[in-house]
């Protein structure tokens, strides 16, 4: 983000997916914040554009102190090679930092080495965590549109418990496993427990806070994973659910119980446990994220 302050205050915000940025583009024009109403348009004026990323190598930073900044997160990275780009993810109402960022190297092996050598280095006072930053799938077709809600964190964050840590991710028809699940959601946090279940499609994995568990929900709803469009949201925690698992109540899905099967079955596997919610529980029309973390 790139901020100007005159009498005419604006900036200029960059999304790594183009799809996103006229998403934000059609959200944000016209809408008020703190009480003016601003107005969106494509940034025209070449000084303003970047150089095109999307074919470079992009590593996930996370564990981020509030105090680590672009700069530091660029400087950090640097000895690893030539960096196209780098940053620390903010949030768009408060101007803080959301714990994560992104840096971008040229070359494939420079990436490579970066994120073996600076998982679980001091940066701050944390140690950060390193990975393969996941894009977005391709624009989606019509029919991908309406299955698959782009979601918000600030409202994904607020839709359960603030003790629920639990997310649900269902939809793969084939090759899930353990690993998998735990390559892709550890770049959001702590992950305490995971249950897949491959002949159902789909499995439950446990964070160690409900802010780590909001991020994978809103990075990874809606991406594809083995070949398959996936479908995160918030399981539903027992009290005692870190011990057992709660019958899924799969009644009201309509598609997925005929895809995932017959609801009877599960209670075999989950006695006490997680439960997933209703589909389109979120129903927000758009995402501003590129990477997919907010």
């Amino acid at each position: 983000v790139l901020q100007h302050t005159s009498n005419d205050p604006y900036c200029f915000v960059e999304f790594y997916e183009h799809r996103d940025a006229a998403a934000a583009l059609a959200a944000m024009n016209g809408r008020k914040i703190l009480g003016k109403e601003v107005k969106v348009n494509w940034a025209t004026t070449p000084s303003s554009q970047k150089k095109d990323t999307s074919n470079h190598f992009h590593v996930f930073v996370g564990d981020l102190s509030p105090e680590i900044t672009t700069e530091d997160i660029k400087s950090a990275f640097a000895p690893f090679g030539k960096i196209s780009d780098a940053r620390v993810v903010k949030d768009m109402a408060t101007g803080k930092s959301k714990g994560y960022g992104f840096v971008s190297f040229y070359n494939k092996l420079d990436a490579e080495n970066a994120i073996v050598h600076m998982g679980g280095q001091w940066l701050g006072g944390r140690q950060i965590r390193t990975s393969w930053a996941t894009r977005k799938p391709p624009a989606p077709k019509s029919t991908q549109e309406n299955n698959t809600k782009q979601l918000r964190f600030e409202d994904v964050v607020n839709q359960s418990s603030p003790k629920n840590c639990t997310v649900y991710c269902g939809g793969i028809a084939s090759g899930l496993t353990d690993q998998l699940m735990r390559q892709t959601f550890s770049p959001f946090g702590q992950i305490m427990e995971i249950r897949v279940f491959p002949e159902k499609g789909y499995s439950f994995v446990r964070f160690s806070t409900h802010e780590s568990a909001a991020h994978a929900i809103v990075s990874v709803n809606g991406t594809t994973i083995e070949g398959h469009v996936v479908k995160c949201y918030w399981g539903k925690e027992s009290p005692d659910m870190t011990k057992n698992f709660q019958q899924v109540d799969y009644s009201q899905w309509g598609q997925w119980s005929q895809v995932y099967g017959n609801p009877q079955q599960y209670g075999q596997y989950m006695a006490n446990g997680w439960q997933v919610p209703p589909y389109g529980v979120y129903g927000q029309p758009w995402n501003q994220q590129g990477f997919g973390v907010e």
